[in-house]
């Protein structure tokens, strides 16, 4: 193999020359810059290739929850329905939003999940409107998974994917051609996926996620949320996560970020996404920090498991409670039977996000983009 090499090492050079000039040619005809944070990735789909494959994911989702999708006439469905179009319609200056025709679908399912595609079908899980404490943080939520949608994030990480598994697969047919054993392809093959999911998958979602989460409050902000709420959200989903056992993995292992580290992200943005909030003209915020009030709440809340009799189960939930410390007055909550919702959100919620100015138009200045 050696001698072999040494004898076709010109042709070798000239051939390995050319695979690089193709596949950097490749990428560098494919850069594009991400809208709203001018960020450099690669694109190796077009839009109009991603949007047939949204139509066909779609399709799919809505066959998979066809029996589980709750009616249009749900107050849980109006609830997430009249939130998309006021985040619409607030940030509607941002040509990707507008762009858009946003359409909800509710699915009937004790997961705390949702997610939008890039065509802006919306699918939330009733589980996630269980664990929301107030109409904040279900706006900070709702603005992450449709900052996805608007980046174009799901395009981006299957073109990471493309081009990795290109690479990978002239890497295993060399180490192939060298020693041609099915059992080193196989355990080649293994090893290449692991490390191609450790290297690149994993924590290249990770940084979508934390990209996501810097959009995502900036379009709940110019909708007049109450943007401190978002930390406060990260922060029960793991005060629920440790009082239900659920086992915590490394981040590294993970795709999203951890609950510790989003807080502590979204945290740092806080400041900047209350300026933008502030230029939109959007209604005062109470002086309370809802960040401080849950602190003490869930102390109080946690001292009280502590003496709960061994055996007992831990609640499914933490949100009514600690929504009932943080909104003592709000009207939103309601704690009826089964297959309810601790909101309830009527237009005159949402206006009030907004209050007597609802209409008007804020954009975002260049130097407070994330």
């Amino acid at each position: 193999m050696r001698e072999w090499t040494w004898q076709h090492r010109w042709h070798l050079a000239a051939g390995t020359g050319v695979a690089m000039v193709i596949i950097a040619l490749l990428l560098l005809t494919h850069l594009d810059e991400s809208p709203l944070t001018g960020r450099t990735r690669l694109l190796v789909f077009s839009r109009d290739n991603y949007m047939e494959l949204a139509a066909l994911t779609s399709k799919m989702y809505l066959e998979e929850f066809a029996e589980l999708l709750v009616p249009v006439t749900d107050p849980r469905h109006q609830a997430v329905e009249l939130l998309v179009q006021h985040l619409a319609k607030s940030n509607k200056d941002i040509p990707e939003v507008s762009d858009i025709t946003w359409s909800i679908h509710v699915v009937q399912s004790p997961n705390i999940n949702a997610f939008v595609l890039p065509n802006g079908k919306v699918f939330m899980f009733t589980g996630m409107l269980d664990a929301v404490a107030d109409v904040h943080q279900l706006t900070v939520v709702l603005g992450h998974e449709m900052a996805h949608a608007i980046l174009a994030h799901s395009a981006e990480q299957a073109s990471l994917s493309h081009v990795v598994d290109l690479l990978s697969l002239i890497l295993l047919t060399a180490v192939w051609a060298v020693c041609p054993r099915d059992s080193l392809a196989v355990l080649g093959q293994w090893v290449q996926n692991k490390l191609t999911e450790l290297m690149f998958s994993r924590p290249y979602s990770r940084k979508l996620e934390a990209e996501a989460d810097q959009v995502g409050l900036q379009l709940a902000a110019k909708a007049c949320a109450d943007v401190r709420a978002g930390p406060v959200f990260w922060q029960q989903m793991e005060v629920i996560g440790q009082l239900n056992g659920e086992p915590v993995l490394p981040e590294w292992l993970s795709t999203h970020p951890s609950h510790k580290n989003r807080v502590n992200q979204l945290d740092r943005l806080i400041p900047q996404a209350l300026d933008l909030r502030e230029s939109c003209v959007c209604p005062a915020l109470p002086a309370t920090d809802p960040r401080v009030v849950f602190s003490k709440s869930v102390r109080v809340l946690l001292d009280q498991e502590k003496g709960r009799p061994e055996g007992a189960n831990m609640p499914h939930s933490l949100a009514a409670p600690l929504a009932q410390t943080l909104l003592p007055a709000s009207p939103k909550l309601a704690q009826a039977n089964k297959g309810s919702i601790p909101v309830k959100i009527s237009e005159t919620d949402v206006l009030m996000l907004r209050g007597t100015d609802h209409d008007a138009r804020c954009t975002t200045p260049a130097d407070k983009r994330p």
